[in-house]
């Protein structure tokens, strides 16, 4: 037997602590007791208004039901009547009875959610009635929708409803039957009631109001941080309180994790035991703890971790100490006066997020040099396979240079320790800006095992929607979920974050948490203007080859909807997007005067499927200066077995001279049980033990000059040095001597021992042998502009050279010619190109920028001369490069030739003859080129049109086209696709 009371939360005073009602049956002269001893007030408790209470205290199955009611966005839709709810079980016999939404706003355009608690289980719903009391000034109401979730079910029914209730409209209703759209139902995550008692003991000061959490861990995973005493209440001395927490499937639980925040005296509480047990089935679980929580107390930790004990549990888990060591690095400015925050990650388990404060051998924490001891106690990890540090950014000296950290069983020798490197700045004005650092074992690579998950947090575009807030997201997948990651370094460097309208971007680098199927997001309301309304999130995760995307459309506030700041979203769509692999990038620039560049750096990787774009290679901090050394992490295509690399850059800048010294190239390849079936099948047939050795892992090193220097009239020329490769465990390394000057211009004193080449250098690697010198090759390129008037240019002009054996030269510009005055009508320019042997020519791409006062450009033809094997080819054009000529093409494709088609015996009137092979070229050329119509529509919106220079790049399974720009308002592009 049960009863259902609440209260309407009118008047001055509407909280209500409720102790038991009592109702007494005069007929059969019986009396009911139905205890209840809980607020029914919005700002205390659990924020309940209305409550289910059963005969005699027994406990209740309470059911939660999460109720989302959409007002229309139409003129008058919203309404100061109240509105109420009844909801119908599947075959119509069971309902919750009147439930009346208090709390709700019902403004136009405006979601209001509840969470209704009920001893019945009524999910799936078969219909739901909804109403209002027609009564206030603005009574009428359009209702657009109400979604119901139902926890313990997982199920998720959406009631269209897109009407009035109003008796001054349509058919006057005011109280309308929903039935489910079934074709939106959806599935989330189950949640079971459990009840919680927690016992605090009676000892002096025993009791606290600091905000208590705990954490519980089961065979099958962990559950969320929750909160056991909102709006700070007590845990009193010798009381006992008892809650109720929702807790999804986690198979047999085997310990909890118990903390608080607070350091300061005072704060502190003693806890004697908590007991779980599962309303349903009854399993109970006992955790005995006898420790104080206290920075003043016992050992001053503030957190407790308690091993399950009880009937259900087959094996209790034992207690471990971990000794910690956190190594900070000698590097000038390495210290830091922030936050630290740890955790262990092992076979079993972790050790939550610990606050680094209690230090045994140091006063001052984090300075520079220093090896900082704690001591962590968790129930046992089995053995410890990753570390996540952080810190929280706060201070004006928060830049930190972690050199490693070392983990070991207290009680074992330091021998037994395990490192944890890491030799990298975790500082939002340095490296890659990230304050927190994932670190494996110091014969793993973590930032090539890590993913990268890619955050878009868009805010939505309404009034106030902005936050000055702390942002955290926590993402879950089928295999792990993350720690809630505080967003506060912004990918996109967007001064003031989370403004309305706005999409601010964040990457969060972790270990595979598989397929991601939730997320939960929130602030810590902290601010002058704390409140914020979420648009949605998306996620790209390159590496899986997925984007997914959550939407919101909801506030996160204390004074709007449901007073929730934290939200739980569910992907709405998930879409393939291309597949990207990780690099990692080490470039040391030498140590020689005039060194550092300014300029813009790019690389691009070549391998045996193919090559990566142009990759530029930026940093928040200061990069590439004299003798240092820089990391980068790339995502980009995976080329398989990497043979070359071009390194260059864009000639930008005050100072864009640079000396590359030595570079390396680390790759992680796919694993064994991740290859296709295509690749595995492909993999078998390879009779090269070294080659299979590579797909585990591949190193490769580009170092000092072993001989060779070259240079002509500032002109680049290519070196290799010899090459050395050796084979580990679990990667092959390369390592080659290619130390190389990158510059405009050509210093003799530097001429004399250092190779100099002109904005890009390039390096080539072989997977089964030495490198060789005769790698390089260098090709004289004649570039012959028509005889025909207007034909020169004054624009800058771009060759691209491809081969069939080792890719193309990367796009070349065209400035250093034997003429003082370049592409004049008639004139033939020779310039020299050093690069990697190609092997035969099959296509090159020429363009210009359409820069200058004279910008058309009509191209006889090019003739490139590969000066190691002394072979000549013929690229014939005859067709202009002008915006107002031709086809208005800007970039064209070219094809070799033959001798015979430019070079033609003449008649004998000393003329070319009527059937030329000429006559034909163009349309052969265009028989084997393909040609992509392109259409750009511009947004109808304010402001939406630009003036800038707009460019596109096709990219294909085989090629790119490029860059390819100056749209007008029909385009074509043409590009030769070599098959």
């Amino acid at each position: 037997m049960k009863i259902n009371v609440g209260h309407n939360n009118k008047g001055g005073s509407p909280g209500w602590f409720l102790s038991k009602i009592i109702i007494e049956d005069i007929g059969n002269k019986r009396k009911y007791d139905f205890p209840l001893n809980r607020w029914l007030a919005l700002d205390e408790d659990d924020g309940k208004i209305q409550r289910d209470i059963l005969v005699g205290g027994v406990e209740t199955t309470a059911i939660t039901y999460v109720v989302t009611v959409f007002t229309g966005d139409v003129r008058g839709a919203g309404t100061k009547s109240k509105i109420y709810l009844v909801m119908y079980g599947a075959r119509g016999n069971k309902n919750s009875g009147k439930i009346f939404l208090e709390g709700g706003v019902f403004d136009r355009g405006r979601t209001d959610i509840f969470h209704i608690d009920l001893a019945v289980l009524l999910s799936p719903l078969s219909r739901v009635s909804i109403g209002h009391g027609n009564e206030g000034v603005n009574r009428g109401w359009y209702c657009e929708k109400v979604v119901i979730l139902c926890s313990y079910t997982g199920i998720q029914q959406t009631f269209p409803c897109r009407n009035w209730l109003d008796e001054k409209k349509a058919d006057g209703l005011i109280e309308r039957q929903l039935y489910e759209m079934v074709s939106l139902r959806k599935k989330r995550l189950k949640k079971f009631p459990w009840s919680l008692w927690v016992w605090t003991t009676d000892l002096k000061k025993a009791g606290t109001n600091s905000p208590i959490f705990i954490q519980i861990y089961g065979k099958k995973g962990r559950t969320d941080e929750i909160l056991l005493n909102p709006n700070n209440k007590w845990f009193k001395p010798g009381k006992i309180e008892k809650l109720r927490v929702e807790i999804p499937d986690l198979g047999m639980f085997y310990k909890i994790r118990v903390w608080h925040d607070k350091r300061n005296p005072g704060s502190g509480w003693h806890l004697e035991r908590m007991t779980l047990m599962n309303t349903l089935t009854k399993d109970k679980y006992n955790f005995n703890c006898n420790r104080w929580l206290d920075a003043n107390e016992d050992d001053n930790e503030i957190v407790r971790e308690m091993t399950a004990e009880g009937p259900t549990v087959r094996r209790i888990m034992g207690m471990a100490r971990y000794r910690v060591t956190v190594c900070t690095g000698e590097l000038e400015g390495a210290g830091t006066d922030a936050n630290v925050y740890l955790c262990l990650y092992g076979d079993v388990g972790d050790t939550g997020e610990r606050l680094m404060y209690n230090c045994r051998n140091n006063t001052d924490l984090f300075e520079k040099g220093n090896a900082d001891e704690f001591t962590i106690e968790a129930v046992t990890l089995r053995k410890v396979r990753r570390v996540r540090i952080r810190h929280d950014g706060k201070g004006a000296g928060s830049g930190w240079y972690l050199e490693r950290v070392l983990v070991r069983e207290e009680g074992q020798p330091e021998s037994d320790n395990v490192e944890f490197p890491c030799l990298r700045w975790l500082d939002k004005d340095k490296d890659d800006g990230q304050l927190v650092r994932e670190l494996l074992p110091s014969d793993s690579n973590a930032t090539l095992k890590n993913y990268r998950y890619h955050i878009s947090v868009k805010t939505g575009d309404v009034p106030g929607a902005s936050t000055d807030s702390r942002v955290y997201i926590k993402l879950y997948g089928d295999k792990l979920d993350t720690i809630k990651q505080i967003l506060l370094v912004s990918d996109n460097n967007l001064k003031d974050y989370f403004e309305r309208g706005r999409v601010d971007e964040f990457t969060l680098e972790t270990l595979n948490i598989g397929t991601i199927n939730r997320l939960v997001i929130g602030h810590d309301s902290t601010g002058m203007h704390p409140g914020w309304f979420l648009g949605s999130v998306q996620i790209r995760v390159p590496r899986q080859g997925k984007q997914y995307t959550f939407p919101a459309n909801r506030w996160l506030d204390k004074n709007h909807a449901d007073r929730c700041l934290e939200v739980e979203l569910y992907p709405s769509e998930v879409v393939e997007i291309q597949k990207l692999v990780h690099y990692e990038v080490e470039i040391w620039t030498g140590d020689v005067g005039g060194a550092s560049t300014t300029s813009r750096v790019f690389i691009q990787i070549y391998g045996e499927e193919g090559k990566t774009e142009v990759l530029f290679l930026s940093s928040p901090s200061k990069i590439f200066d004299r003798a240092s050394k820089d990391i980068f992490q790339l995502e980009a295509a995976d080329v398989g077995e990497i043979y070359k690399i071009r390194l260059g850059h864009t000639g930008e800048g005050f100072r864009p001279s640079w000396y590359v010294d030595m570079v390396w190239l680390r790759h992680l390849v796919v694993r064994e049980e991740d290859l296709t079936p295509e690749k595995e099948a492909r993999k078998k047939k390879e009779k090269d033990k070294t080659i299979s050795i590579l797909r585990l892992g591949l190193s490769i090193a580009f170092g000092s000059v072993a001989e060779g220097k070259f240079c002509h009239d500032s002109q680049p020329l290519g070196v290799l040095g010899q090459g050395k490769f050796w084979v580990g465990r679990r990667s092959v390394q390369y390592q080659f001597d290619v130390d190389v000057f990158i510059g405009p211009f050509c210093s003799q004193n530097i001429a004399r021992t250092k190779t100099v080449l002109q904005v890009h250098s390039m390096a080539m690697i072989s997977s089964t042998l030495p490198l060789s010198v005769s790698l390089a090759n260098t090709y004289k390129v004649q570039v012959i502009t028509g005889n025909v008037p207007k034909a020169g240019t004054d624009a800058n002009v771009y060759l691209t050279i491809y081969g069939e054996e080792y890719g193309d030269t990367g796009e070349r510009p065209l400035k250093k010619s034997d003429k003082s005055n370049k592409f004049e009508q008639g004139q033939t320019d020779t310039f020299t190109i050093p690069a990697m042997d190609l092997g035969p020519l099959m296509k090159i791409r020429i363009r210009h920028d359409n820069s200058g006062n004279r910008a058309g450009w009509f191209l006889d033809r090019i003739d490139i001369t590969d000066m190691n094997n002394e072979i000549k080819y013929y690229f014939p054009c005859q067709r202009w490069l002008a915006v107002e000529e031709d086809d208005g093409q800007l970039s064209r494709e070219l094809l070799p030739v033959d001798e015979s088609y430019v070079l033609p015996p003449e008649n004998e009137e000393g003329g070319r003859g009527d059937n030329s092979p000429l006559d034909n070229l163009v349309l052969e050329q265009k028989d084997k080129s393909t040609t992509f119509s392109v259409t750009i529509k511009t947004g109808d919106k304010k402001n939406a049109g630009t003036d800038a220079n707009v460019f596109i790049t096709l990219f294909g399974t085989q090629d790119n086209t490029a860059i390819w720009s100056e749209f007008r308002e029909e385009s074509i592009l043409q590009a030769v696709i070599m098959y």
